[in-house]
């Protein structure tokens, strides 16, 4: 099922898949890395001028890497303003995508904490290290197949 903005992209022939949408009806679309730095500023003329938050999760242990985008329409007089979900999908070998700092100022922590936890790199970010974990840590510790190092069960601490 294809929503307004999916309708709108086709429209202007801009590449993208629907995903459908979430259980609060917001539309949901799937951008290639390669194409979100130009979409992302494509939505931001077309009037998504607020990044409500970035995430990023682990798909499957060994599979993709996802960036999550949540993007709404902030005008005055409207009560219910319409929103978007894009997704980004990128290999755990090198996971790479455009920054969209320079679109949205505050991608910067969220892009920067992604990065931390994930080890995607956001191209074009000005200050992408790690912001939670310590510089000499060594991995991603949200990725589904992570191992701690020097880990050690509770009982055998005592």
């Amino acid at each position: 099922m294809q929503g307004r903005l999916s309708a709108w992209l086709v429209k202007h022939g801009l590449v993208h898949r629907s995903l459908g949408f979430d259980y609060q009806g917001i539309e949901t679309l799937q951008i290639k890395p390669e194409d979100w730095h130009s979409i992302a500023v494509i939505l931001y003329v077309y009037g998504y001028n607020y990044l409500r938050f970035q995430c990023a999760y682990d798909v499957a242990p060994g599979g993709l890497l996802a960036s999550v985008y949540h993007l709404t329409r902030i005008e005055y007089g409207i009560d219910q303003p319409e929103e978007v979900c894009i997704k980004v999908f990128v290999s755990r070998k090198n996971p790479r995508i455009p920054s969209i700092f320079w679109v949205w100022k505050s991608a910067d922590f969220q892009e920067r904490e992604s990065y931390d936890m994930l080890g995607i790199s956001y191209d074009n970010h000005p200050r992408l290290k790690r912001i939670l974990m310590p510089e000499s840590w060594i991995g991603w510790p949200l990725r589904k197949d992570y191992i701690t190092p020097n880990f050690y069960e509770i009982q055998d601490a005592h």
